[in-house]
């Protein structure tokens, strides 16, 4: 109970939050000037705001997107190869996929296993086996950006993105028919050589040489001679990747859009049934 005999100042209800008339506070919002308690307050680029103007500021506030999505979008109206960066991201991500114990031999292409585990045929194309590839994620990441920028330029994203996947569908046909005992890919190298192919023939087409490409498939074909890895891939992926470019180059005309996207989704179809079949015939189940 008050005690009687006191005088008691009377309540000022501008020093108690609005919301919570119980609390008393001699702090105000920045912007409507009401008294806020310390839970109503949201700090502000000055002083703090109450939750009515700050949800109103965060309602008119501009839309920023991301970063990485406006580096993106800079890219694509620049004409920047974007799809090149794509796959390198991409590739560097497989690499630290590799590093996890047990995901390369999970996630590998392996003939007698693209039946059975079919998402071999695509994971082959990206993760590594571990540590010991950070050479061959570097290589590779050189190669894309040196050819693949190049190339990208000039057929643009969409079809160099599928020339590097049914590049390495062809890799892997050649590898699971031509050395069974063999066919297991990690890594992007293969689909990689595929780009060599399509640069080859563009080249070609433009009325360009370009003796150093073939330098290089054939160097990395002794090499495999040599150290028994499985240069049919390289091989396979050279001449499927040559085979997409010409068609992209013979079929380059707006009006022969659809005989193109049909003749390389022809190609792919091929492939798989191929790599898809044999593995079948490997593992038994034909």
């Amino acid at each position: 109970m008050p005690d009687p005999s006191v005088t008691y100042a009377p309540r000022n209800a501008d020093n108690y939050c609005y919301r919570h008339p119980d609390r008393q506070s001699f702090v105000l919002c920045q912007r409507c000037g009401r008294t806020i308690c310390p839970q109503c307050q949201t700090p502000g680029a000055v002083g703090v705001l109450c939750p009515e103007c700050m949800r109103e500021q965060r309602a008119n506030a501009p839309r920023v997107k991301p970063q990485v999505v406006t580096r993106m979008n800079s890219l694509a109206r620049s004409g920047g190869p974007i799809a090149t960066y794509v796959l390198m991201g991409l590739l560097a991500l497989g690499f630290l996929v590799g590093l996890v114990p047990g995901a390369p031999s999970r996630l590998a292409y392996i003939g007698p296993y693209a039946t059975i585990e079919p998402w071999r045929i695509i994971t082959g194309l990206f993760v590594y086996n571990g540590l010991t590839s950070i050479l061959q994620l570097a290589f590779n990441g050189y190669m894309l950006y040196f050819f693949g920028g190049m190339i990208e330029r000039q057929i643009g994203s969409i079809r160099y993105a599928a020339l590097y996947l049914v590049g390495g569908l062809g890799a892997e046909a050649a590898v699971t028919l031509v050395q069974p005992g063999s066919s297991v890919l990690l890594g992007g190298t293969a689909a990689v050589f595929g780009l060599f192919g399509a640069f080859y023939m563009i080249q070609r087409h433009l009325g360009n040489q370009a003796v150093q490409i073939l330098v290089i498939v054939a160097l990395n074909v002794v090499i495999g001679l040599v150290v028994g890895t499985p240069w049919t891939a390289y091989v396979g992926a050279v001449l499927i990747g040559g085979l997409v470019g010409w068609i992209f180059m013979r079929l380059q005309n707006r009006s022969q859009r659809p005989q193109q996207i049909g003749a390389t989704v022809a190609v792919a179809v091929v492939l798989l049934a191929i790599i898809l079949l044999r593995s079948a015939q490997l593992a038994g189940l034909l």
